[in-house]
């Protein structure tokens, strides 16, 4: 019976629901969503294309800077496109081979983007703890093999997500009630056992997550630490300044995550349209202002983008 539950889930597409209970305001929700990717793609190509073009940015920085616009670029697009097709076209159904794939995707590259905020945090310690040191420690190569370092931890961890969902038995049901593929969202709609699912969801973000925590929040501890012993304020001011970007897209990036995970446990007395619209916020929000923040709080990045975008 399972075989063949197994088979018919391969042949039936899921199908997303959008916002159940707020269908006729699709069309509405859809324009916040539209001109928020519009702005996250126009500003991550255009950081990415301006550190291309400018030699004097090929530095370690500017090369995590240019790693966090493409998991930006690729978390929001996995997303919003088949989200205006549901709100636009009405057109919910999904492969399941599709729906597997988003969810690879959507998952590998937010922790992606956690490795990449972890190597920042430490680029700015070194900057600012060894910076006699800092050309030799973080070469560009060394800063590409971090990160990729951070891809095959998040693809090997991530795999099993999509491989078990695989192999779960989905019977009649396959509709899924949001805009977009989730691991556990597509678990709970299975009709066979979902614990190893609930298990790995929760102990993965905690290990993966949780490990960038500590090492970031070491990171700073050692800065604060390093700050503190210069008895100048104005080198205060120049320390602390350099980490203001860093700090304003980490918080960006960990807190709403912390903040979906708990109102999903304890969200008595929430909509689940709200909480819908706040986790699909998570995924417009960081994207488009982390650009704005690094452009506006990176002095040669910010001259360098005005050449290009206010020239005449």
């Amino acid at each position: 019976m399972s075989a063949l539950n197994l088979t018919h889930s391969y042949q039936t597409n899921f199908i997303l629901m959008g916002i159940p209970g707020m269908e006729d305001a699709h069309v509405w929700i859809s324009i916040p969503f539209s001109t928020s990717y519009i702005i996250s793609l126009l500003g991550n190509f255009m950081v990415l294309f301006v550190v291309w073009k400018e030699e004097t940015l090929h530095k370690p920085m500017y090369l995590l800077i240019c790693m966090l616009a493409l998991t930006d670029i690729t978390k929001s697009s996995t997303v919003v496109p088949k989200a205006l097709c549901i709100f636009w076209f009405n057109l919910k159904g999904i492969t399941v081979h599709g729906c597997f794939t988003q969810i690879f995707f959507l998952h590998s590259v937010s922790f992606v983007q956690s490795a990449v905020l972890m190597t920042m945090a430490f680029d700015r310690y070194v900057a600012i703890c060894n910076p006699l040191r800092y050309a030799t420690i973080l070469t560009n190569a060394r800063i590409a093999m971090l990160g990729l370092v951070g891809l095959i931890r998040s693809v090997l961890f991530i795999l099993p997500m999509p491989l078990t969902l695989s192999r779960l038995p989905y019977c009649d049901n396959h509709f899924i009630p949001y805009m977009h593929c989730e691991h556990m969202l597509v678990a709970m709609i299975s009709c066979g056992d979902i614990t190893f699912n609930r298990t790995y969801s929760l102990v993965i973000p905690f290990v993966l997550m949780g490990s960038d925590l500590m090492l970031i929040a070491l990171s700073y501890g050692l800065i604060i630490r390093a700050v503190f012993r210069i008895s100048s304020k104005e080198a205060h001011q120049k320390a602390f300044s350099t980490c203001t970007a860093h700090i304003c897209v980490m918080l960006m990036s960990y807190t709403p995550v912390f903040f979906i995970s708990l109102t999903r446990r304890f969200s008595e007395g929430i909509g689940p349209h709200v909480l819908m619209i706040l986790s699909d916020l998570y995924l417009l929000i960081p994207p488009m202002l982390n650009p704005i923040i690094y452009g506006v709080k990176t002095q040669e990045l910010r001259e360098k983008l005005g050449k290009y975008t206010c020239r005449r």
